[in-house]
């Protein structure tokens, strides 16, 4: 279901509360219009820290640049309110010519991380993500599971592998230094991480009790 709020009054009072409750962590507003995204649920929250994990050493660490969580990024530098996406974790590598404002990036990550959750539009974001000059974006799927590949090529994301169940591909980065491949760890599905100096991480789907 689809709301549209034509009450001005109602619409920032809403967000106003959802601020004050700090439940907007994972809102966007998309050429204007303010979507609101449901809380990720303790999967999606837990894989995010996870993968973060692997990326702050392979990254930070080696001081190739900044890995950072739940960041704002815009396509603009003066009232960048009015457009910006929140991946899940976004790589910003040494000679990016995009600016840290503080508050969000003016500018596209090399690498960015969407994690999926139920009824959100993360594909509808790869447009975004082209024109801020993304070079790569893996979105993790949950139903079923899958790793998604795209490589910015002559302006677009074209998708540069997947890896499944029936095919666990892995998924070699061209921008950071670190593959993918979904695996399954005991009964559940994980997600490793290979550094090409040969540092792994598992990163295990912990769904919460009462869903498989």
């Amino acid at each position: 279901m689809t709301a549209v709020i034509l009450d001005r009054g109602l619409e920032r009072s809403i967000i106003r509360r959802r601020r004050r409750l700090g439940i907007d962590l994972r809102d966007e507003v998309w050429d204007g219009v303010y979507v609101m995204a449901p809380a990720a649920d303790h999967e999606h929250q837990r894989l995010s820290g996870d993968l973060y994990t692997a990326f702050k050493p392979a990254i930070n660490d080696d001081r190739l640049g900044s890995a950072e969580p739940n960041v704002n990024v815009s396509d603009r530098k003066r009232g960048w309110r009015k457009n910006y996406r929140c991946p899940d974790i976004a790589v910003f590598l040494t000679g990016n010519p995009a600016e840290d404002m503080g508050t969000f990036w003016y500018g596209g990550p090399d690498f960015a991380i969407e994690i999926v959750s139920p009824r959100d539009r993360t594909r509808k974001k790869i447009p975004f993500y082209e024109k801020v000059g993304t070079r790569e974006l893996l979105i993790v799927d949950r139903r079923p599971w899958k790793l998604t590949l795209f490589r910015l090529q002559a302006g677009l994301l074209v998708e540069a592998g997947q890896s499944t169940d029936d095919d666990r591909l892995l998924l070699v980065s061209q921008i950071v230094p670190l593959s993918f491949r979904l695996a399954q760890h005991g009964e559940q599905h994980a997600i490793e991480v290979i550094h090409h100096d040969g540092r792994k991480w598992t990163i295990e789907a912990r769904p919460q009790a009462g869903r498989a």
